[in-house]
């Protein structure tokens, strides 16, 4: 039977959701940019609608003097790999590469999969790539955000507000015709950033387990953003055993894109987190099998002010803490 968790502590995953929902708090940027956009931000030149114009104007060393260019991240996987050789071969300009399994989570172990990181590896990690307290940083990966949506997420829990995510990664930025660059680049001047965790709220396991049970009936939820399938059990290429957590509820992030990897409108994504319970309740959380495409859907509910924590060890920290699982049909409310 999934432990549950006392009234105080309840309330206290409703004051941490606050950061998220609360903009005056952390003053964050809009969380995503468009190709267009994009460009613009690194010629550093006048709006223009046309791209065949930006492409020929994109380049860093435009950039006035008084403002430093944005930190741009590629931190792509391809077939469930680090892509790094997909960066070689083509990135953004001035583009770094992050390694999702190296740089934006800790060794697996009883977290899961993908670990949050240590505050202070984390902060090695964004100094190495220049990132500073006021920087501008752009992260893409290959066209679904998905594993963007990793690296906003701990941008954003690291304290820092100027981040924002390219819709529908380097897949969209070629469909524009604007250029790209190849091979490795030289670092950048190291940042100054000083990593302060809890920039945005995650709940532990037990919390977790709270929300997907939600005994009190006070309409907590945990979503589950694995494929249907994964979901109901009928299989499971990664993790030992197939299921999911008892309680939480599927909204693959996949349905929240267009057949471009985009994301859909934001009545959209409204529609289908109120279809799920996300949406004014007194506690929200998101899980996957590893805790990154999780934050697709935090990142959905930032584009429309639904406030969503992470549970970062997700599916495969709950196996791994010996926890029961559930196999079937999604709860209903759900929209698989």
């Amino acid at each position: 039977m999934s432990p549950t968790l006392s009234a105080r502590a309840r309330r206290a995953i409703k004051v941490d959701l606050g950061p998220v929902h609360h903009h005056d708090v952390h003053n964050p940027v809009a969380p995503l940019v468009s190709v267009a956009e994009v460009a613009e931000v690194i010629a550093r030149t006048e709006p223009s609608n046309d791209l065949a114009e930006l492409a020929a104007r994109t380049d860093p060393s435009k950039a006035p003097a008084d403002r430093d260019p944005p930190v741009l991240l590629d931190v792509r996987w391809a077939a469930g790999r680090v892509d790094r050789d997909g960066y070689l071969a083509g990135h953004l300009p001035g583009a770094q590469f992050l390694d999702l399994d190296a740089d934006l989570a800790a060794p697996p172990g009883l977290g899961g999969r993908h670990p949050l990181p240590e505050p202070e590896r984390l902060q090695v990690v964004w100094r190495r790539v220049g990132i500073n307290r006021d920087s501008e940083v752009i992260v893409y990966d290959g066209n679904d955000s998905s594993v963007a949506a990793r690296a906003w997420w701990l941008l954003r829990w690291s304290g820092l507000t100027d981040i924002r995510v390219l819709d529908g990664g380097l897949a969209a930025w070629m469909r524009a015709g604007l250029p790209l660059e190849h091979g490795e680049l030289a670092l950048p001047a190291r940042g100054t950033v000083t990593v302060r965790p809890g920039g945005l709220p995650s709940v532990s396991a037990e919390q977790a387990a709270e929300l997907a049970a939600d005994d009190n009936g006070d309409g907590g939820v945990l979503l589950d953003a694995r494929a249907a399938a994964r979901y109901r059990g009928e299989v499971e290429p990664l993790d030992p055993v197939a299921g999911h957590i008892p309680g939480a509820v599927n909204l693959p992030f996949a349905e929240l894109l267009t057949e471009a990897g985009t994301f859909r409108p934001p009545a959209e994504l409204r529609t289908a987190l109120d279809r799920v319970g996300a949406s004014g309740v007194a506690g929200a959380a998101a899980s996957c099998g590893s805790g990154v495409t999780a934050c697709h859907l935090i990142l959905a509910g930032e584009i429309v002010g639904v406030p969503i924590a992470l549970y970062a060890g997700s599916y495969s920290g709950w196996l791994a803490l010996g926890r029961p699982v559930a196999t079937g049909s999604a709860p209903a409310g759900s929209l698989t």
